[in-house]
């Protein structure tokens, strides 16, 4: 019974590590994610010297149907996502996810893959 559980949160980590991908794919700043799970993803480079943290996956679909540094923001005062290390390479990162334009199409593949997660 325990691999049944597992199954499903193992799938809608690898489905959100590739929405991360998806939607953060142009940013120029290293960014590092944690997932509810445990899993690790990079974008924008590998030396990141801070993480943001999911606590759930309630949270990272909240976040990731519009990435503004204000659902960011919301999100950390609330409670339901952390960052952890360099607070103000957190805050660069931010001013580049600002600037993040994520195409229509990239959109909609998003809000498809949120179900999954």
């Amino acid at each position: 019974m325990a691999t049944a559980r597992q199954q499903p949160r193992a799938r809608g980590g690898a489905v959100a590590e590739a929405l991360l991908r998806r939607v953060f794919a142009t940013v120029r700043v290293p960014i590092r994610f944690r997932l509810w799970d445990g899993t690790t993803v990079n974008v924008g480079g590998r030396d990141c010297a801070f993480a943001v943290v999911f606590g759930s996956p309630a949270v990272f679909r909240r976040v990731l149907r519009r990435p503004t540094p204000l659902r960011f923001g919301e999100a950390y005062i609330g409670g339901d996502l952390d960052i952890e290390g360099d607070i103000l390479g957190a805050m660069r990162a931010a001013e580049e996810i600002e600037h993040l334009r994520v195409p229509v199409r990239t959109r909609v593949a998003v809000l498809a893959g949120l179900l999954r997660v």
